[in-house]
């Protein structure tokens, strides 16, 4: 079995029992971000053996599934780039335009490094607003400076 098929029998059983991502955090790992639950159900992130247990047992799954759940998942899941799903592309898009800025901005403030996407917490909220509700996304990652070796 590889991590793809379980991906695809965890989206078929979510779709057959009308569940919602916010579901299903909630019944695997509610001390864990929502995020990373449907990221690692998604194979780009793991579960930890207990969250997994869970979630071989709400989405049916067998016993490979279940263990390929904890393991260190090969991420990126873009088939290709830049991407062609809209709402995807609006990420890719922010990243074109704002990259440079957001770039300049964090050096100036931290010095030579990179934001972490390891040591990382994101979080998402709708916001009601009369024109239209808006998503609201917040990152926030360990700054690491280059090292002089």
């Amino acid at each position: 079995m590889k991590r793809a098929e379980v991906t695809e029998l965890v989206l078929s059983a979510k779709r057959l029992k009308g569940l919602t991502w916010k579901q299903i955090h909630e019944k695997i790992a509610v001390s864990t971000s929502p995020i990373v639950v449907t990221a690692a159900l998604l194979g780009q992130m793991r579960l930890e053996p207990g969250e997994a247990a869970k979630a071989a047992e709400l989405f049916d799954l067998p016993k490979e599934a279940e263990i390929l759940l904890t393991e260190i998942p090969y991420r990126g899941s873009l088939p290709q780039v830049p991407p062609t799903d809209p709402l995807i592309y609006r990420f890719y898009e922010l990243i074109q335009v704002y990259g440079t800025t957001w770039k300049e901005l964090i050096q100036e403030e931290f010095g030579d490094g990179i934001m972490s996407a390891i040591d990382f917490d994101m979080t998402m909220e709708r916001q009601p607003d009369q024109k239209g509700d808006r998503v609201k996304f917040a990152m926030s990652g360990k700054f690491l400076s280059y090292k002089r070796y």
